[in-house]
């Protein structure tokens, strides 16, 4: 496949690369990990500073008018220099929520900030219960007058320490799994009743569970009880960003790989001209180009508003977890013990991976939404079929 980034593209790919380069040698990335919120304020108005915060939001906010090609080359850079900032969170997720559903109003005065680097932001959809269901909410929004009062619990939210604003996916009617009843409520993370409890995940970055108790919402993006189109679509596009992160992680390790086999020596020669070894780093490359190949299938599909989009996002995310176990499990062998410490990078990249895996459904969880979604319409036909000579007899 010919994938030819543009001028703008290109800019903004090296620039992104300079940056990691610059400010992200291992040890200043641990520093900047072990900050208050897990990442660097400095480096995120700097962000600002280069547009990369403005990419994905319209012209008219201020924003560049980016699509899913952009975003990829952003999200790409910063997964090879294992960036910490808060750019899923925030500008993919709350920010592309905000896009999406948000009145002209409420666009007015948080996309803005966004862009300049002022507010940080989170989205809290994921309930204990939920596993990767984003459907499956349990937290009640339960209207008083003109107002409504959040009550129940998110996990795992991203930012969500950091975050000065919060989007809260509430359920406003309907079962507990339906995917009608969900409502989306934008609230100050200040607000009474709120309880954030911080923590790191395995690749560093903050998370956080948040206790809702008669929280205040009187801003609602979208419509009550259809939030679901909306938070469907933003995690789907934040899912193409999360495979593409991936992506520069696997190409990092790769290069890492290779040039320490070319440097470590064993029995007088490098361990580069061992021929199993060197299946091995093959198999590593084989999968990154797998990988690369749908994720560029897939950002296509989705810049065309191809029907065959989901099927394509599916397909990749399923590729990428896999693909990210192979490539993290060799790099490591390959490195041997020194894989295993905190002083090699090799560690600290698989565990991006680890987390990439698992967001928004690992794996095995895609790979079944693709057997259904596959398989559907062979079902519609089998019943169409049956109800046909149903009626003929």
């Amino acid at each position: 496949m010919n994938f030819n980034l543009n001028e703008e593209q290109s800019m903004i790919r090296e620039s992104i690369a300079r940056f990691v380069m610059e400010n992200y040698e291992l040890d200043k990335r641990n520093t900047v990990v072990a900050l208050e919120h897990g990442y660097s304020p400095e480096h995120w108005q700097q962000f600002a500073e280069l547009g990369w915060l403005s990419i994905p939001f319209a012209e008219q906010h201020g924003g560049f008018g980016g699509g899913p090609a952009d975003t990829m080359v952003v999200m790409q850079e910063l997964g090879k220099g294992l960036v910490a900032e808060p750019y899923l969170s925030t500008v993919l997720l709350f920010g592309g929520l905000l896009q999406a559903g948000a009145s002209d109003e409420v666009q007015a005065q948080t996309i803005p900030a966004i862009i300049a680097g002022e507010l940080q932001g989170a989205f809290a959809y994921l309930e204990r219960q939920s596993r990767y269901e984003i459907t499956d909410i349990l937290c009640t929004a339960k209207q008083d007058g003109d107002k409504w009062l959040l009550d129940g619990e998110k996990t795992v939210v991203l930012n969500g320490g950091a975050a000065q604003q919060l989007i809260v996916a509430a359920r406003t009617s309907g079962a507990q799994a339906d995917e009608s009843g969900i409502s989306l409520f934008l609230v100050d993370a200040e607000s009474s009743g709120i309880e954030r409890t911080v923590y790191r995940m395995t690749d560093g970055k903050q998370a956080a569970n948040i206790q809702l108790s008669a929280v205040v919402a009187d801003t609602v993006i979208g419509k009550i009880d259809m939030g679901y189109p909306v938070m469907k679509k933003v995690v789907d596009d934040a899912r193409l960003a999360v495979c593409a992160d991936a992506l520069g992680v696997m190409e990092s390790l790769n290069t890492q790989t290779v040039e320490y086999c070319k440097n470590r020596e064993q029995f007088g020669v490098p361990i580069s001209s061992f021929q199993a070894l060197q299946h091995r780093m093959v198999d590593m490359f084989a999968a990154c180009e797998q990988v690369k190949s749908l994720l560029y299938r897939a950002v296509c599909t989705a810049a065309a508003d191809d029907p065959d989009a989901q099927r394509s996002l599916l397909a990749l995310k399923v590729k990428t977890g896999r693909a990210g176990r192979l490539i993290g499990g060799e790099a490591i062998q390959l490195h041997g013990g020194m894989g295993m410490t905190d002083e090699v990078a090799v560690g600290h990249y698989v565990k991006r991976l680890m987390i990439d895996n698992l967001l928004f459904g690992d794996a095995d969880y895609h790979e079944q939404l693709f057997s259904e979604l596959v398989n559907q319409p062979q079902a519609d036909a089998a019943q169409l079929v049956s109800q046909t000579d149903s009626e003929a007899a």
